[in-house]
């Protein structure tokens, strides 16, 4: 088939049409399946320090944050310490250390402020004022990463936030608004901090899968995380941590926080990579309705329908988002050519897999086109000639006459 690219069903003249609706569907299959599990792995963390808060009075979510970080150094830090060339994190260290470093410290204190908020405002405080990074991402993609919206996509963000309000309703319903008021626009101003915080490290996370690795982005993230988180903890949570009571259930507890916390921060990348930072997030606001779930079985909480109507309308905007393709414009031409070959022309690109499958399409399409052309051309030479035979017989005939 033409270019390679292996067509369904056969058109005319031997060349096929590509069947890409179902090679989309998967894709968004995949991607919606990949965004829930992500999810998951976040009610997991919450799920797990619900229990260390509740049952054992234990509060120190920097040293928890520092387990992730450890993890995540031992892992991938280690892998870039066996690497050569440019990939070697000597090498690393010395073109973009700071940049690192600055990533480092940004994901830290997002973990540590939206954990602080708790202290001083309500749950339903932080459920709305955490949809805020939704905007600043799309603002932050915007500017930094050239990408750029349709109205699908706006239209398809308001039903996400649509649905987290239909499962804050359902919070107030159920008497659930639990938290603290002591300094309630204290909390408030670190929920929205966090937001920005979260927004800058994701933006950051997709421009270096997109353009350099996975491994590298979690290595470094690693290496100054741990430093980082290591010395806050020290700092902040040195009394916190010499109170603790250990046994087997809270060191399970602090496993399994772990656990998900470093499955979160290894697979995301992945996920970024095949759509984007905005469309992960989006993901993410299943997450508060899946604690809830949980909650419901091991905490007792009550039940509302609102919160089936809210994951199905989060749902519904998330696929919505990721059913549009999104267009890159790139500041300048790239040169490489591993950009070449993602690239359409100089000044834009296809964000997500999807799109490519469309100019795929397009491409195949057009050579069909171009052949019935040409046949239709020869058809009519031929036409032509057989006419001219025709009335170059008719002169002869009537000369012999």
């Amino acid at each position: 088939c033409t270019n390679g690219i292996h067509c369904h069903p056969p058109c005319e003249g031997g060349i096929k049409l590509p069947s890409m609706q179902n090679a989309r569907c998967k894709m968004l299959a995949k991607t919606l399946g990949m965004g829930q599990g992500l999810a998951a792995f976040i009610c997991g963390t919450a799920v797990s320090s619900q229990y260390l808060a509740s049952n054992f009075h234990v509060d120190t979510p920097m040293l928890q944050s520092m387990l992730n970080y450890m993890l995540l150094c031992v892992t991938y830090t280690s892998l870039l310490l066996c690497r050569t060339g440019d990939g070697n994190i000597l090498q690393i260290l010395r073109k973009r250390w700071w940049k690192y470093f600055l990533l480092g410290l940004v994901d830290v204190e997002a973990n540590y402020t939206v954990v602080k908020a708790y202290q001083y405002t309500t749950l339903t405080s932080v459920q709305l004022l955490d949809c805020f990074i939704i905007p600043v991402l799309m603002l932050l993609s915007w500017w930094i990463l050239k990408t750029r919206y349709k109205a699908a996509h706006y239209v398809a963000v308001g039903l996400c936030l649509l649905g987290v309000g239909a499962m804050v309703g359902a919070d107030l319903l159920a008497g659930r608004d639990q938290g603290s008021t002591s300094n309630i626009l204290l909390g408030d101003a670190l929920v929205l901090l966090s937001a920005v915080l979260y927004a800058v490290s994701n933006v950051a996370q997709e421009y270096t899968v997109k353009n350099l690795s996975r491994v590298e982005f979690l290595g470094m993230l690693g290496l100054f995380g741990t430093v980082i988180s290591t010395l806050q903890m020290v700092v902040l949570e040195r009394k916190a941590v010499s109170t603790i009571k250990w046994s087997w259930e809270v060191g399970l507890l602090f496993c399994a926080f772990a656990l998900c916390m470093y499955a979160l921060y290894s697979f995301m990348p992945i996920v970024v990579k095949l759509s984007s930072a905005t469309a992960v997030n989006l993901s993410l606001l299943t997450a508060d309705l899946f604690s809830l779930f949980c909650g419901i079985f091991l905490f007792h909480y009550s039940f509302s329908g609102l919160y089936l109507v809210s994951l199905v309308v989060i749902l519904i905007g998330f696929i919505t988002f990721n059913a549009v393709p999104t267009v890159t414009r790139s500041a300048e031409p790239t040169t490489s050519s591993s950009s070449s070959s993602s690239s359409i022309g100089e000044d834009a690109c296809f964000d997500n897999p999807v799109t490519q499958e469309d100019v795929s399409k397009e491409v195949s399409v057009r050579i069909p086109a171009e052949v019935e052309l040409r046949g239709e051309q020869k058809r009519k030479r031929r036409a032509a000639e057989e006419h001219d035979r025709e009335d170059a017989v008719g002169v002869r005939s009537s000369t012999k006459m």
